[in-house]
């Protein structure tokens, strides 16, 4: 699976904007945008971009992704195409204080990561792959040149959403990825007094590992992070399987703000 574990910025190309400009103002390089954007014949004309397009631009910082507001954006619409909610938008930008106030230029922190496509990737097999539709997948991706639902090539990175619910995000292992035991779980949570709970099962039903309680960096109504490293108490004797990070309802005990990733252990 070949997930870009490093910094991407996400550029809205401006009138007058050129690779040039763009890789000297964020840091970047015009060969990694070409590719990463598949800025190149036959799909387009060399360095051939125009204004309202969404670029994918690796950077060197942070290992994030970032997205530069543009005219027109709302946090209602990119919470939307990240297939989560604003309220994550703000756990991950605190210094967002009104959903309604977000400014041309400002840069968020975004609930995505990055997938180079693959010799032989399809778009319905990469949404199957990380578990969500294809009308997810390309609603991520809406303003990028180079992409369609029927032509998809070696280099592209697209764009993913982290799985979440209205409280919970998990940013780390990424969905499909190998695990064992040991690997870091992490993300961000709002929970009341900062506790979750999580557990890994196989594709059996196999318990990997039982219920396990996991504190927050801070308690509701704040986001705070979580990070905790997986012990199995079983070697997994299925090949796939998910983990589920959720809270537990204080009044029944009921599963709440269930969120489920898929992963494999061989």
């Amino acid at each position: 699976m070949s997930v870009v574990d490093r910094s991407f910025i996400l550029y809205p190309v401006q009138a007058r904007d050129t690779l040039y400009s763009i890789a000297t103002g964020l840091g970047s390089q015009i060969p990694l945008i070409e590719r990463a954007n598949a800025l190149y014949p036959p799909f387009t004309e060399p360095d051939l971009i125009y204004p309202g397009q969404m670029l994918v631009v690796p950077v060197f910082h942070d290992n994030q992704v970032n997205q530069i507001i543009s005219r027109g954006d709302t946090l209602y619409q990119i919470a939307r195409d990240y297939y989560t909610n604003i309220d994550i938008l703000q756990g991950l930008n605190p210094e967002i204080q009104h959903p309604n106030f977000i400014y041309i230029g400002q840069v968020l922190r975004v609930p995505g990561f990055i997938y180079e496509v693959e010799q032989g990737d399809t778009l319905n097999s990469i949404s199957q792959q990380f578990g969500y539709t294809l009308t997810t997948l390309l609603q991520a991706n809406r303003r990028r040149p180079g992409l369609s639902a029927d032509v998809i090539v070696p280099g592209y990175q697209l764009v993913i959403p982290y799985p979440s619910s209205t409280n919970i995000l998990v940013m780390r292992p990424f969905p499909g990825a190998k695990v064992r035991s040991g690997q870091t779980l992490s993300g961000y949570a709002r929970a009341f007094e900062g506790s979750i709970l999580y557990q890994v099962l196989d594709s059996s039903g196999r318990t990997i590992i039982p219920e396990t309680a996991v504190q927050t960096s801070a308690g509701g109504p704040s986001y705070g992070t979580f990070s905790v490293a997986m012990s199995f108490e079983q070697e997994p004797p299925a090949s796939s399987g998910e983990i589920w990070v959720y809270t537990r309802s204080a009044k029944d005990g009921s599963v709440q703000d269930l969120v489920k990733i898929q992963v494999r252990f061989h």
